[in-house]
């Protein structure tokens, strides 16, 4: 037994130096034609950066519910995802170690959000959800699936099913968003993870779908999603009905794991070329200037008015 863990181990670590190698390799890749070039300039850093795309990836095992999981959610997120369909025997997100492989596909894929689903006895269809921060795990929120439906289970007009690249309402109902750290982390990543392209202007008629998430307990939310229905109300705004379209589940929280807070503040830095500067940073003009050129062109026309009624 213990010349298998050290043979495994010895397995492991040289994954693990693969990866690391493979990292190294798509940093310091220089371009050789213009193709190449335009693609490392669209990964550069930018003042105001691209939509956040989503990985998708399996783990050693799964089950059919978490395919069918990992399949919808790629759907509603099918023009910003990259979904893989190949096993990863060694990506352990919480592991030591088991994140190398991870951050390479992330790098490669240019995505900043994943899903990554897997299945075992002791954590059945399970789901690791997290964010990176220059290709580098930022955080985690892994929830076990229960209760799941699929969108083929729900029957309603089709002419109602939400429009692929449409922007969502989100609606979270429940103190333990605001009061349960658990349901805080959860909260913030469902909303980077379906939220969408942010947009400044928005028609009413684009949204036509909305993500209702309740907390049930302290660490376990009902996740269900609906589309959107106006109708007459009487009046400019119209009237709202809701229509469970799917997929929806039960997230049981089992582990999370949140960012270092130095990394969480060099994340919300903002480039001083996007900052608004103050009033009080302002050149004003020098009104006090104009009032006095003002006061002597009047004056200047009332003396021409007297002297004319002189004359």
């Amino acid at each position: 037994m213990k010349e298998q863990e050290i043979e495994r181990e010895k397995r492991e670590d040289k994954e693990y130096v693969i990866n690391l190698l493979k990292l190294i390799m798509l940093e310091i890749r220089t371009p050789k034609t213009r193709r190449a070039k335009r693609a490392i300039e669209k990964r550069a850093p930018k003042l105001v950066e691209n939509g956040k795309k989503t990985l998708i990836l399996l783990g050693t095992k799964t089950s059919n519910v978490l395919n069918a999981i990992l399949t919808e959610i790629y759907h509603l997120k099918k023009n910003d995802s990259v979904k893989y369909s190949r096993r990863n025997d060694n990506i352990r997100p919480f592991e030591s170690g088991g994140e190398a492989s991870l951050e390479f596909f992330s790098l490669k894929t240019d995505c900043s959000l994943f899903v990554f689903g897997s299945h075992s006895k002791k954590r059945p269809n399970n789901l690791v959800m997290g964010r990176t921060y220059d290709h580098h795990i930022y955080d985690l929120v892994e929830v076990g699936v229960e209760n799941f439906k699929s969108m083929d289970s729900f029957s309603y007009d089709k002419k109602l099913a939400p429009q692929i690249g449409s922007k969502p309402f989100f609606a979270f109902i429940g103190e333990g968003f605001e009061s349960e750290e658990e349901l805080k982390h959860l909260k913030e990543v469902l909303l980077d993870l379906f939220r969408g392209q942010v947009v400044s202007n928005l028609s009413l008629v684009g949204l036509d779908r909305v993500y209702v998430c309740t907390a049930v307990s302290s660490n376990k939310v009902f996740f269900t999603h609906c589309a959107l229905r106006l109708k007459r109300s009487g009046t400019v705004v119209p009237r709202m009905e809701l229509v469970e379209v799917g997929p929806s589940m039960d997230l049981l929280v089992r582990r999370h794991r949140l960012p270092d807070e130095s990394l969480r503040k060099e994340t919300m830095k903002i480039a001083p070329e996007l900052t608004k500067k103050k009033v009080g940073e302002k050149v004003l003009p020098n009104k006090a200037k104009g009032v006095k050129r003002e006061r002597r062109e009047a004056k200047l026309k009332g003396e021409a008015k007297k002297q004319k009624q002189d004359s």
